[in-house]
């Protein structure tokens, strides 16, 4: 019942819709690290002088977030989420940078996760670092103006994250394979087989005589001999 009061104690007025990833055709909307929002484009647009501020929370930690605590404190700093700090506040912004409505052919998104950089840097505890694990996670959009909270959304439905596959989890060569695969590889290397034993018995039988090569010899070749007939004119003619 208290924190069901709390909000309307600090004069917090609750507006939709609550956030949610987006539905743009994108890659990566969600990755191990980070996720995409849609923009809260005409959700505080009665808050001219707000700052609207993105909080992160694992949604087992929601019941625990104290909506006056200020962004930049160590009540709400990154750097230690969720060790000691139940949601950490990041990505602020005015409502200018929320134009309504929105611009057509405009992609309004929003990375949560996305800067490396500043993960381990205590001087930026607003900082829009890694999420540390796969969650669930919840978020919602809170307007201050100044340091007073005015007006907040919804918590989003929980964001579950893409979980890395652990190389004890990849199968290793020789393994996982399907049946098909393996009934191909065996008719190929009986295939294979067939082929070297057909190749061998061929090399084996052309290595005799009778492999379909004919021995050819060389014809001799034909003398004619001419015969000289001048006896046959030289001798005396013969005496009868």
């Amino acid at each position: 019942l208290l924190l069901l009061l709390l909000p309307a104690a600090h004069g917090i007025v609750e507006v939709g819709p609550r956030p949610a990833l987006t539905r743009e055709q994108l890659e990566g909307v969600t990755t191990a690290s980070t996720f995409v929002l849609d923009q809260p484009r005409c959700t505080f647009k009665d808050y001219g002088d707000a700052v609207i501020w993105l909080v992160v929370a694992l949604d087992k930690g929601i019941s625990n977030f104290n909506s006056s605590a200020g962004p930049g404190t160590p009540e709400t700093a990154f750097q230690s989420f969720p060790e000691s700090v139940s949601a950490y506040m990041t990505l602020n912004a005015t409502l200018d940078s929320y134009p309504c409505p929105k611009p057509a052919g405009d992609i309004t998104v929003l990375r949560v996760g996305s800067e490396t950089s500043c993960a381990k840097d205590a001087s930026r505890p607003t900082c829009n670092g890694p999420l540390p694990g796969p969650g669930p996670y919840r978020v919602k959009f809170l307007a201050l103006e100044g340091s007073v909270p005015v007006a907040e959304t919804d918590w989003s439905k929980p964001i579950t994250l893409r979980t890395a596959k652990s190389p004890s989890s990849i199968p290793t060569a020789g393994s996982g394979h399907s049946a098909g695969m393996i009934a191909i590889t065996a008719i190929l290397s009986i295939l294979l087989a067939i082929l070297l034993a057909a190749l061998v018995a061929m090399l084996v039988f052309c290595g005799s005589d009778s492999c379909g090569s004919s021995t050819f010899s060389k014809p001799e070749s034909v003398t004619v001999r001419r015969y000289n007939t001048h006896h046959v004119y030289d001798q005396p003619a013969a005496r009868l």
